[in-house]
Order: structure tokens, then sequence, then C-alpha cells
């Protein structure tokens, strides 16, 4: 008998150690998934700031230029869209949040598809080559999403490593972490997890997710140090006195950003007669071309401040320092709506930040020394951030990481809130989950093309 006991003691053991192993191995594939998502995200910044760099270098030499690379590039990207990676336009977040929707299988692979993220990377960085008002972050989140989902796949398919993944898991973790290591903010990838891709609560509180998601953000940490994705040179303070600021940044930004999102889900269909509003189905090509152009034409109007991300006008602003037209914030929100009707690869997340920055320097402008411009701007940022997507969570802590500025995450928070309760008055659908059922809708309606052709 205690022979028997014995055994079934050392049996019991066994059992236990091969599933505290088998636990420790899917953490060990997320966490190396996670270094990859880390890895693309950081290869994908570096190529988006040499294409930034060489566009202000043709931009300054020749201010023709983009006259000509504008609707000629548009067209072009466009054209290279439609026959290469109709998946990869647009921001990438919406794609994401429709891909976690589906069940597994080609519809879903074919919104997070590795090869839709390579020309995702490379349709985007050439955006910013000629000049498109359009961010690297969305992109980055679609990148993480095929990148970690392939990553996991590509166990599954080992018979003696299979431990079972659960595809949502791996999207949001991939997704998230894109974002975290785009902006250097571990923190603000899990709270995107929870506020915009956590509709499941399993996927919400997922600790092999969060655990993904803040491995992505600490190799990004690790290879930039900690530092701000925005560089304050003086610390932004928060004053009592600053309260009622809080409500006319609020009621501003989000007036307008959810004029701004509901803009972007009308498409260029709603700014023409009802007759001609076929003709962008129609003509694709050579709306982006008129898009183009018409953004060449802001930007010389704003001196060339609306072109790529804004990252340089919005870094400007925060340290009190001018920028070169008082219409930037009202120039950039339009340039970045024509790159979005172009259908071309890139995101509004940066272009957002920066259209903030530039509405909080008129507000200050409006109300010179009643309080910090570096302080409206950056509640500003965060307010249309916020409006815009209407995530306001997501959009404080990822203001407060970029800038350090944890003394004013009330005032963030406080901000936040009230303009995306003002944003739903204009815009009642969150603009990524509304977007996101357009290519839900595609991806299954290929699915079933494709079957059908097959049968």
């Amino acid at each position: 008998m205690a022979n028997q006991s014995t055994f079934r003691t050392m049996k019991k053991h066994v059992r236990h150690t091969a599933r505290v192993s088998r636990h420790s191995f899917r953490i060990a594939i997320f966490l190396g998934g996670a270094a990859c998502v880390a890895v693309c995200s950081l290869g994908f910044a570096w190529l988006a700031e040499e294409m930034l760099g060489l566009n202000r270098k043709i931009t300054h030499a020749y201010w023709w230029s983009a006259l000509l690379m504008l609707p000629l590039g548009f067209a072009g990207i466009r054209w290279m869209t439609i026959r290469l990676a109709p998946q990869a336009r647009g921001s990438g977040i919406p794609q994401v949040i429709a891909a976690m929707s589906l069940p597994a299988g080609a519809a879903q692979n074919s919104l997070v598809s590795p090869v839709q993220s390579m020309w995702k990377v490379v349709l985007t960085a050439a955006g910013l080559l000629v000049g498109a008002s359009i961010g690297r972050e969305g992109p980055s989140v679609q990148v993480g999403a095929a990148v970690m989902l392939a990553w996991g796949r590509w166990w599954q398919k080992r018979p003696r490593f299979a431990v079972g993944f659960r595809p949502e898991a791996l999207i949001a973790a991939g997704a998230a972490g894109g974002l975290a290591a785009a902006f250097n903010t571990p923190l603000a990838g899990v709270v995107f997890a929870i506020e915009e891709l956590g509709r499941g609560t399993a996927v919400r509180w997922d600790r092999l997710v969060m655990s993904a998601v803040l491995g992505s953000g600490f190799i990004a940490l690790s290879v930039f140090g900690n530092n701000s994705y925005f560089h304050l040179n003086e610390s932004i303070l928060a004053l009592n006195a600053a309260w009622w600021i809080v409500l006319v940044c609020a009621l501003v930004n989000g007036v307008l950003g959810g004029l701004f999102g509901k803009m972007l889900l009308a498409g260029p269909a709603a700014w023409l007669p009802a007759t001609q509003r076929s003709w962008s189905e129609r003509h694709p090509v050579l709306l982006a071309a008129v898009c183009g152009l018409l953004v060449a034409l802001l930007g010389m109007l704003a001196q060339g401040t609306t072109y790529g991300t804004g990252y340089e006008q919005a870094a400007a602003l925060l340290n009190g320092h001018p920028v070169d037209s008082m219409l930037f914030g009202l120039s950039k929100l339009g340039a970045t709506i024509l790159s979005y009707f172009a259908g071309i690869p890139g995101g509004i997340f940066t272009p957002s930040l920066a259209i903030g920055a530039g509405i909080g320097d008129n507000i200050a402008q409006l109300l010179p020394g009643a309080v910090d411009g570096r302080l409206i701007a950056l509640l500003s940022m965060a307010a249309f951030l916020a409006a815009a997507t209407q995530a306001p969570i997501t959009a404080s802590v990822i203001v407060m990481e970029m800038t350090r500025s944890q003394d004013v995450t009330l005032l963030l928070l406080a901000t936040t809130l009230a303009a995306s309760l003002v944003s739903r008055q204009f815009c009642p659908r969150p603009f990524y989950h509304a977007a996101s059922r357009n290519f839900r809708r595609e991806a299954l309606h290929q699915h079933r093309m494709s079957r059908t052709t097959e049968s």
C-alpha cells in the first residue's frame, strides 16, 4: 500500500510539473512573439523617420516639389494598394478590431496577414516620403497583430510544442505591443488593449496578453532608454487656476474631433453631389491624385507644416516654441482627412496629436497669458485624440507617457472624458469600431467568393 501511495504521489508531481512546464512554454512563446513585434515596430519607426527626413530635404530645397510628389505619389500608392494590399489601406486599427471579431480562418487571416503587413510598411513609408499627413502608429498595430498571429501559428504547427493559443489573444497582444513599442509607452499599450481591443473579458484580462504587451514596450525602452516620445525641456505643472481651461479645451476639441471622426466615416462621397457620389468608387486612383493636390496646396498655405506626421510641430508647441503658421492646426486637420480619403495606408494617431497641439496653440493665442500655452497644447492634444477615437483613457495615458507629464494626469483625464462626451454628440459611433465593420464585411465577402470559385 505504501508503494502504491508513493507511486500515486510521484505521478501527481509529474503531471503538475508537466502543467507548469506547459504554462511556462506558453509564456515563453508569447514573450518571444513580443520581441518579434518590438523589432518590427522599431525597424518600421527607423524607416519612417528616414522617409520623413528625406521629404524635409526635398521640400526645403524645392518649394514646388509637393505639387508633383503628392498627386503622383498618392495616385501611385493608391494603385499599388488596390492591386497588392487592399486590406492595408487606412489606419490598420479597424482591421485588427475586425479580425478579432471573426472566427479563425481565411477571412481573419486576410486582415492581419504577413503579406498585407509587409506592403503596409512599404506603402506607409512611401506616403511619408511624398508628404502625406499620416502616422505610423496605426500601421504598427496591424503589423504587430500580423507578426504575433503568424508567430503563434508557426508554433502551433509543431506537434511537440503545440500548446494552444486563441487567435484573438495573439492578435490583441501583437496589436497593443506594436503600439507600445511604436510610442515607447508600455502602459499605454496595456490600456489600449483593455479599452479599444478588449471587447471580450477573456482577452481583456488575459495575463499572457498583458505580459506580451509589456514585453514589447520594455524592449523598446531598452533600445531607446527611458526617454519620452516628446522631449520637454521643462516640466508642465498643473495649477489650480487651470481647471477652467479643461472645459475650453474639451469643448473646442470635442466639437472638432467629433466632426473629424464623422467626416472620416462619411468618406469622400459625402462631399460630392448626389448624382456624382459613385465617381469616387469608380475612379479611386484619380480621386487619390486630386486629394494629393489639395494636400499640397494646404501645405503651401501652412508653410509646409502639414506634411508628414506633425511630430516636429507638436514637439515645438509643447516646448513653448511657435510654429511657422497660425493655420497649422486646421490645415493639418484638412490634410489628414484628405490623406485618409485618398485610400492610402497610414494612421491618424500622430496627426491627431499634432492637430490637437495646433488647436491648443490657437486657443492660447486667443487667451494670451491666461494659462501656460504649453499646458493648453498638452491638454488639447489629448482632448482631440480622445474626441477622434472616443477612447479617453487611452488618450490620457498615452499623452501622459509620451511627455512624462504625470503631474497633470488628473487634468488630462478630465479633459479627455469631457471631450469624448462632446464628440459623441457629433459622431455617436467610435471611429475605429465603426470603420471595422466595413473591413469585416469585405473579409467575409471575399471569403465567400473564394469558396464559391473553388467549388
